[in-house]
């Protein structure tokens, strides 16, 4: 991630500079793998699919988090937990192109009533059955 572009994140009030807590970093992981849990005992139909989109894409948020934190930063909003996202080195490193999309239906859905729809919740779930593994492994990696 670009210095210059964190320190403008962080006069902006987008990013808090933290110390460390490996505990804290354990505790967002945990939760969003738990959360995924719950999110894949639902069947999809076209009245869950935005339950089940809003949920898949809080668990990817906190692994954003969980990303700033290993690095000494509480992120202050859902677009700088996405951005660091789209930074790390993974197989299917094309997929993250997504994430911005993932953020702009999300936001739709929350704040303009848009309807998610199944495909749209299928898309997500695929994201996060082919990037979400890769990503938890680096993140306890960079956490020893």
């Amino acid at each position: 991630m670009n210095k210059e572009r964190i320190e403008q994140w962080v006069r902006g009030d987008q990013l808090r500079k933290k110390s460390l807590d490996k505990e804290k970093v354990k505790s967002i992981i945990e939760s969003s793998m738990t959360n995924m849990g719950i999110v894949k005992s639902i069947p999809l139909s076209e009245q869950s699919a935005i339950l089940i989109f809003r949920e898949t894409y809080e668990s990817i948020r906190q692994l954003g988090d969980a990303q700033w934190w290993l690095r000494g930063y509480e992120p202050r909003n859902h677009e700088v937990s996405m951005e660091i996202l789209k930074e790390m080195d993974i197989k299917e490193k094309n997929r993250l192109n997504h994430l911005s999309r993932f953020k702009s239906i999300r936001n739709d859905a929350n704040y303009r009533g848009f309807k998610v729809t199944m495909a749209q919740a299928k898309e997500i779930l695929e994201f996060w059955n082919t990037c979400s593994q890769e990503i938890i492994a680096s993140l306890l990696k960079e956490l020893q």
